[in-house]
């Protein structure tokens, strides 16, 4: 479960979503698997942007810890999960508005995440036993991630670490396992609601959908030893604000590696590096991140 790793990396909600690199999303599980995972993070660089702001020259340090929780369950015959995660960050960022240059702080609380996923196809519930005996088909999955507009925001401030507003992103993924190599493709789009109190709090400001592609390569070595490389690509996200469409279109893509390494027993350490690879707007920021993870059986 590394969609807590994701998260732990977040600056701004408004860009970050779109940028997710999650490996083994839909790996096939048995039922009554409990994860806990506590991530740290940090992001340099253009990480914060919110494309529709009229702020240049932005250099941002984030660091972060996210504390997540999942579970898989049986939903009508087919295995599912449902994670939560929350994260917190301290960021220091400057830039210029106009001709004026400026240094700016912040900590809190980011929007959370949750997430309910299901495998539609080789995604049947097991038990523990059962699973242990079957083989490892082709997981199609089907999921729906949500942020709902809880992290800090203020509306006379430009630099926000919540979004005040809510994002959806239906997505549908596709996983095989040959041998012991694992690969896995991912598509979505982030759906976004309006924030009726953009800056000053006067203005209104939408966005348009951001549809994005994602894919990972595996190689296990062992249970809960395994390495992989990630990319994603993404494109869309014009914004208006009071009517008025920015020339803010976001084409990027994004690589990077994830590491697991298993600890104790039900333990395991999680370490994600990435950095943008192609950027037309926003995302031009390297980031890394440690997860532990416990998971047991209930």
């Amino acid at each position: 479960m590394l969609l807590v790793c994701c998260l732990a990396s977040v600056g701004s909600r408004r860009s970050a979503l779109a940028q997710e690199l999650e490996p083994r999303a839909d790996a096939a599980s048995p039922v009554g698997v409990n994860f806990l995972v506590i991530a740290a993070g940090h992001s340099s660089g253009d990480v914060l942007v919110d494309p529709s702001l009229p702020v240049e020259d932005v250099s941002a340090s984030v660091n972060s810890l996210s504390v997540g929780v999942g579970r898989t369950l049986n939903v009508l015959g087919r295995t599912g999960l449902v994670v939560a995660a929350f994260p917190y960050a301290w960021l220091d960022a400057s830039g210029r508005v106009g001709e004026q240059a400026g240094h700016v702080s912040r900590s809190g609380f980011a929007d959370p995440r949750l997430k309910l996923s299901i495998n539609i196809v080789g995604g049947r519930a097991l038990t523990v036993r059962e699973f242990g005996r079957s083989p490892r088909p082709t997981v199609v999955g089907v999921s729906l991630g949500v942020a709902p507009p809880l992290g800090q925001y203020d509306r006379t401030r430009l630099i926000n670490l919540g979004a005040n507003r809510w994002s959806f992103k239906p997505e549908v993924g596709v996983s095989r396992v040959v041998r012991r190599w694992t690969v896995e493709g991912y598509a979505g789009v982030w759906l976004f609601t309006t924030n009726d109190t953009f800056y000053s709090g006067n203005s209104v400001r939408t966005q348009r959908p951001i549809p994005g592609i994602q894919g990972h390569v595996s190689y296990t070595l062992r249970p809960q030893l395994w390495m992989a490389v990630d990319a994603t690509w993404y494109s869309g996200g014009t914004t208006r604000v009071d009517g008025v469409e920015r020339a803010d279109l976001q084409r990027n893509s994004r690589v990077g590696a994830t590491v697991s390494v298993p600890l104790a027993r039900q333990q395991s350490l999680k370490v994600l590096a990435s950095t943008g690879a192609t950027t037309r707007v926003g995302a031009d920021f390297k980031t890394i991140v440690a997860a532990w993870q416990l998971t047991w059986f209930h």
